[in-house]
């Protein structure tokens, strides 16, 4: 008989890769006869097995409040603390409420016990498994250590205890080989590396008459190249080089950037904008026209497209990313067989690149032999479909919903003697 699962974490909704790994180990575990809940801040997942409280998610005006006062800084006040616990308490209570309403029997706290965007739901989350034993897969992306914005901060105690915390009926699982290690060497625990995948035994489909004229609809003439930049506007996605990349091109070529700043703020935008305009490069922000659900024609006319269709219709993906907990950006370019641009970021240096894959890369900066690189697959459709099939080879091998299948198996056989 199947479980039932409740995931928990700040947010289920739009396109940030913590997000997007939910979607896909739900996808899995249902496929397997599971069931799948939902709690968050906020959730775009089916209403019907879905809870929301404003308190979990980080943009809620109490927790970025509270987050001020915690970090930056080494004093935390008592009134401050007082504030933790009260706020501890009511998510705490929002979590029963969610375990009982769908009579849960197993949790995944996604992201939550591991980057502390909200102190007390990771203490929420610690003392419900503390109080229940609960059988638990904690799911970490970023952990704490990894940026340096947490790295002062006046919640050690919390940060020690919670993120993550440690029990007889809990596995951790990482998503690099760098965060099994670094969980190892800084909490004694062992790490289950699964690390983010795509569904490559289900290949995409094939282009449709829908995209036909979507690069005249978004600006670009028919003999422009189209660099695809899908990710975020946030300064470690490292955009500049991507301009940089476009204006250095031989061939008329354009930047499209998928998504819009988000809640990173606006400064690191307006720099991308200086930018653009300092290097003469044409770029198209399109995050109005890309849903990351259903495309449609809205009443105007105007065609909004799924960002598979823009994989479908680029030319190369950019992805000179300074740090990413994995990425996985450069999955989805593997998965719709698109040759990629990608700065030697540690964990693709550590974990992805060994295992064969062939990617257009730079080292911190725009070299000439990137450029000549990058225009030789370009300039060439032999090399590049030599590429890019080798790469959907090792994507299949390395990083499908198998390898989730099989790790998950192993782990809820650990914790019942079978998977059903």
């Amino acid at each position: 008989m199947g479980k039932k699962i409740g995931f928990i974490s700040l947010r289920f909704a739009g396109t940030d890769g913590v997000s997007l790994e939910t979607a896909k180990w739900a996808s899995v575990l249902q496929e397997e006869g599971h069931e799948c809940f939902f709690l968050a801040g906020e959730v775009d997942t089916p209403p019907e097995r879905s809870m929301a409280d404003p308190l979990l998610h980080f943009q809620s005006p109490i927790i970025k409040d509270l987050n001020k006062r915690l970090f930056g800084r080494s004093l935390r006040t008592k009134e401050t603390t007082e504030v933790i616990y009260e706020l501890k308490k009511t998510i705490k209570q929002k979590i029963y409420d969610f375990v009982n309403k769908f009579d849960i029997d197993l949790i995944i706290p996604e992201n939550a016990l591991t980057i502390p965007l909200n102190i007390p739901l990771g203490i929420a989350i610690t003392d419900f498994i503390a109080e229940t034993t609960i059988p638990t897969i904690a799911h970490h992306h970023d952990f704490f250590w990894e940026r340096k914005r947490f790295l002062r901060n006046a919640v050690w105690d919390y940060l020690n205890s919670c993120f993550p915390p440690s029990f007889p009926s809990m596995f951790h699982v990482v998503i690099n080989s760098s965060g099994q290690h670094q969980l190892g060497l800084r909490t004694g625990l062992a790490g289950i590396l699964i690390p983010n995948v795509m569904d490559f035994e289900k290949p995409p489909a094939p282009p449709d008459e829908y995209i036909t004229d979507l690069k005249k609809n978004i600006g670009l003439e028919e003999d422009e190249l189209l660099f695809l930049q899908p990710t975020r506007i946030v300064q470690r996605k490292g955009i500049e080089h991507a301009i940089e990349l476009v204006a250095r091109m031989k061939r008329k070529a354009a930047l499209v950037v998928s998504h819009a700043s988000g809640d990173e703020g606006y400064v690191y935008l307006n720099r991308v904008k200086d930018y653009i305009k300092l290097m003469g490069v044409k770029a198209i922000f399109a995050d109005d026209i890309i849903t990351d659900k259903k495309r449609y024609i809205r009443e105007d006319g105007t065609k909004v497209y799924t960002l598979e269709d823009i994989y479908n219709c680029c030319d190369l993906v950019t992805y000179p990313s300074v740090f990413e907990g994995f990425g996985n950006a450069f999955l989805e370019a593997i998965y719709y067989k698109k040759p990629i641009f990608v700065n030697n970021y540690s964990i693709y240096y550590y974990d992805i690149r060994p295992k064969g894959f062939r990617a257009l890369e730079m080292e911190d900066f725009v070299s000439d032999e990137t450029i000549t690189n990058v225009e030789r697959v370009l300039n060439n459709k032999e090399v590049r479909d030599r590429m890019v099939y080798k790469n959907y080879q090792l994507g299949l091998k390395y990083y499908s919903y198998a390898l989730v299948r099989t790790r998950l198996r192993h782990i809820m056989t650990a914790i019942w003697g079978h998977t059903t």
